[in-house]
């Protein structure tokens, strides 16, 4: 069964379709974090060190632990070479 097949099951479930509302923005984020830091061929600790922060920082912002403020979100596109963009739905 590959993931997409079982997410679907899984969120049958209406608590689990609960739960995963309720931290849908912190997987957005540390999914976009992941993919961008990816991109940018660096580890967590490289990042911390150009954002100025510990690499434990960047972990739990990845593993959704942490919801950052916008200002570090800033900081972190503007050492990614990113832009930030904010949308709702």
């Amino acid at each position: 069964m590959n993931w997409e097949t079982h997410r679907k099951i899984l969120m049958r479930d209406p608590e689990v379709r609960k739960a995963w509302e309720e931290t849908r923005l912190e997987y957005e984020i540390a999914k976009a974090l992941i993919l961008a830091r990816a991109k940018k061929s660096l580890t967590q600790a490289q990042l911390a060190k150009k954002l100025k922060t510990k690499q434990s920082v960047i972990s739990r912002v990845e593993s959704g632990k942490s919801t950052p403020s916008l200002s570090f979100l800033k900081r972190l596109a503007s050492v990614l070479g990113t832009s930030l963009s904010v949308q709702f739905k």
